[in-house]
């Protein structure tokens, strides 16, 4: 029986394919977070950077990515295995991150971040094509959920480890870096022998022909204006953890900062996504990035490590609500089979928005401060949302 018969007879559980992607998630995650935390602090203090070269490393790191997905969500609709690209993806900063250890300019973190952005431009879309189409249309939600929340999970397993690595050996960062190479293996390992091979639906030729072709609908690209102005005001995470330093947080706590963030995060995830199954991605979402805009706001007024501490875990619930929100109302707006594509466009619109948001950040940030810099992304949230509302809501949805 194939998972989407599964899914059908059963639709209380979970395709396996969306089990074995949502622990392949926390094991890179936890490579990937093991450093992201320590990164703002590694460029402005170990190899002579600045706030404005941090948001252009990013930004230009996500932008790469990007463009990479819109291609990728072509060769996922085209037919095949999706899980040769999905392998890959993963492979690619699995090798690169450790990399970062060796670093000993600016330029050659940028050249790791790229290569990492590489790897998830590579992965991105066959994989979510893959969860919306093992999955029935009822536990979408619960789906990206689980793997978000997984994603998340990792993501605070990381920190710790590098919060309880760095309290033994404190002069060892570049050793820590290093070590990432072993979950990186692990997480290609469980890939390459446990996740089943599906083949993506071939799109006959048909279905490509004249511009009022199904898939695609006016909602869906009123929505991609939505996102491309929300990614505009969410810089990079990296301004959050100077911001942290900045109030008084050591950097030996950051890590665990970061963990809290995520931990929080992840139980967002797994909580909120059987929310979104009843009440509707589209219900939702303008409350998700509502909540971002006062998350940011209080960014901009923070004064004490306290302040620093509260704000990281309310914007890990946020943003447990805004990840699998966004990528389910994705799935309700486009065609099954134009899903690969879908997601590849939801997945370009936000990162090459990130380009011009962490460039922007950064240099507000470096000349007029903390106050505008967090503001301008909290007022661009606000606008977002008045685009958003006026997105229909799909039938799928109902």
């Amino acid at each position: 029986m194939s998972n989407q018969e599964a899914g059908k007879t059963e639709p209380s559980r979970l395709p396996a394919t969306v089990k074995v992607l949502g622990w392949a998630s926390l094991l890179n995650d936890s490579a990937s977070e093991m450093v992201y935390a320590l990164l703002p602090h590694f460029l402005l203090q170990f190899l002579a950077g600045n706030r404005f070269l941090l948001g252009l490393i990013e930004g230009c790191a996500d932008a790469t990515a990007s463009l990479l997905k819109i291609w990728m969500g072509h060769v996922a609709d085209r037919g095949g295995s999706r899980k040769a690209f999905i392998v890959l993806g993963y492979s690619v900063p699995a090798l690169a991150r450790p990399l970062i250890g060796l670093a000993t300019l600016p330029w050659h973190l940028f050249a790791v971040r790229i290569t990492d952005r590489v790897g998830k431009g590579i992965r991105t879309p066959p994989r979510d094509a893959m969860i919306a189409d093992t999955t029935a249309a009822e536990l979408r939600g619960r789906a990206f959920g689980f793997h978000r929340g997984m994603d998340n999970l990792g993501a605070a397993v990381g920190p710790l480890i590098a919060a309880v690595f760095l309290a033994l050996w404190p002069d060892h960062l570049r050793s820590l870096f290093l070590l990432t190479l072993i979950p990186g293996i692990l997480v290609v390992a469980l890939l390459a022998f446990r996740l089943p091979d599906r083949r993506g639906p071939v799109v006959v030729r048909v279905v490509d022909e004249g511009a009022s072709q199904p898939g695609y609908s006016a909602g869906f690209f009123r929505y991609m204006m939505a996102l491309m102005l929300f990614t505009l005001g969410n810089s990079s995470d990296a301004f959050l953890l100077v911001r942290a330093s900045e109030v008084g947080v050591p950097v030996t706590h950051l890590p665990l900062l970061w963990c809290a963030c995520h931990i929080a995060k992840s139980g967002g995830n797994f909580l909120l996504g059987r929310l979104i199954d009843h009440w509707g991605a589209r219900r939702l979402l303008p409350f998700a990035w509502s909540g971002f805009a006062l998350v940011y706001g209080g960014f901009a007024l923070a004064e004490s490590p306290c302040h620093a501490w509260a704000l990281f875990l309310a914007y890990g619930m946020v943003m447990g609500l805004v990840e699998p929100t966004e990528r389910t109302l994705v799935g309700h707006l486009v065609g099954k089979g134009r899903r690969g594509m879908g997601y590849a466009w939801y997945s370009f619109t936000s990162g090459i928005a990130a380009l011009p948001a962490s460039l922007v950040c950064g240099l507000l940030y470096q000349s007029s401060g903390p106050m505008a810099a967090f503001a301008y992304g909290s007022c661009l949230a606000v606008l977002a949302v008045l685009i958003l509302i006026t997105v229909p809501t799909p039938d799928t949805e109902a």
